[in-house]
């Protein structure tokens, strides 16, 4: 295929390795998971009205923290959380007219009420939508799309690589086990505002977890050091099976409990006054920031499913890093960036490099073929690809 290349790299042999992920709580995700929400479910509209998804980028979101007073026992949000959902939406098709707003405003509090246990979505947060039209120029990409293989409606970057490290899965891990735990009949003084910094050195790791407490479920300051005793031990339970020489961790580490200042809040989420938040500032789409690893600066939340590349594209370079690895044995470590011209089809990239580390280095020339076919598929599946990001399969943050 035109624009196909393959690059030896050497094995990944970091000394010091640094991964972080932010919770589904964290303001700069709940951004992500609204503008993705208002993408799948505009969509669905589109689709149950005309049969197919007609043209939206709604990749724009901005969330302006309330004010509030926690309290042991208690507190109170003093001043909603306000959010802003901003795009380009078709809001008229047909002579029929599509309710944009409405359809952000009920997507975006069914998502909150589902996933933050403690917001109370009628008194805690206000939204905002702010969709207009898309301009002339991308309306017409996007249409044509409906007639072949769909056009990219920008020149954008994807990235992605495979496998991920020990740290970067533990990093995972963590986040996932502590908002598992972080509901109503478990741990609920537990918010999903869970943001985990993972430092390896060597074989040492270091892993600093945040986690917004709801002062409703905790009598008194005793009561909240048990939290945090107990965070720290699932903590260092989920890192026990990943095999690092030493496990330190610290929660909360900015509290300093002598003089009664603790991360407490209302709402389980700093959103209620403590940070602000926007779409894609947080997680990259394998739920991870990497300073270390190739990533892409775009926002993949919210872009439409069917040409946007910022999106596709980098679940595509994703993918095909992931298939390297798991067909080829002699691939140890994979990268794929993916680039893309406004108005080519999306299935053929203007540049389709694929970057592997081998056991045997004098094994390149003998998967060349192997690996440009695994990246023709995959590209060749695209156009196809937009039930997946509707039916949520597909993770964006």
């Amino acid at each position: 295929m035109d624009g196909f290349i393959l690059t030896l790299i050497a094995a990944d042999a970091r000394a010091v390795e640094v991964v972080e992920r932010k919770g589904s709580g964290h303001p700069d995700t709940i951004c992500d998971a609204l503008a993705e929400q208002l993408s799948r479910d505009l969509s669905a509209a589109y689709r149950a009205r005309f049969g197919a998804i007609l043209h939206h980028n709604v990749d724009k979101a901005l969330l302006s923290a309330g004010r509030s007073a926690p309290a042991f026992g208690g507190g109170r949000v003093v001043a909603p959380i306000e959010i802003y959902l901003a795009g380009r939406a078709t809001a008229e098709a047909g002579g029929e007219t599509i309710p944009v707003a409405e359809i952000a405003i009920e997507g975006a509090r069914r998502w909150l009420g589902t996933h933050l246990h403690a917001l109370d979505v009628d008194r805690h947060v206000k939204i905002h939508p702010r969709l207009h039209p898309g301009s002339a120029d991308l309306r017409g990409l996007f249409a044509a799309a409906q007639a072949g293989i769909p056009r990219a409606n920008d020149t954008s970057i994807g990235v992605g690589y495979a496998p991920l490290s020990s740290l970067e899965r533990l990093v995972l891990a963590v986040e996932h086990a502590v908002v598992a735990q972080a509901v109503p009949g478990r741990r609920p003084a537990w918010g999903e505002d869970v943001k985990v910094m993972g430092v390896r050195t060597g074989d040492r790791v270091r892993l600093t977890l945040s986690c917004a407490m709801i002062g409703a479920h905790l009598p008194d300051l005793d009561a909240y050091l048990g939290e945090k005793a107990a965070l720290e031990a699932l903590v260092l339970d989920t890192a026990a099976g990943f095999g690092f020489g030493s496990v330190e961790v610290a929660v909360n580490a900015a509290d300093r409990p002598d003089l009664g200042e603790v991360y407490l809040t209302v709402t389980g989420t700093s959103a209620e006054a403590g940070d602000d938040g926007q779409v894609g500032r947080g997680n990259r789409i394998n739920g991870l920031i990497t300073p270390g690893r190739p990533m892409s600066l775009e926002a993949a939340a919210g872009k439409n499913p069917v040409s946007h590349v910022g999106k596709i594209y980098n679940v595509a370079a994703q993918a095909i890093a992931r298939r390297v690895v798991a067909d080829l044995p002699e691939v140890l470590y994979a990268e794929c960036l993916l680039v893309s011209r406004i108005g080519a089809p999306i299935t053929t990239p203007a540049v389709a490099e694929v970057r592997i580390a081998l056991a045997d280095p004098t094994a390149l020339p003998a998967l060349s073929v192997q690996v440009e076919a695994r990246v023709e598929d995959a590209l060749a599946r695209l156009p196809a690809a937009a039930d997946a990001f509707l039916d949520g399969a597909i993770g964006l943050y």
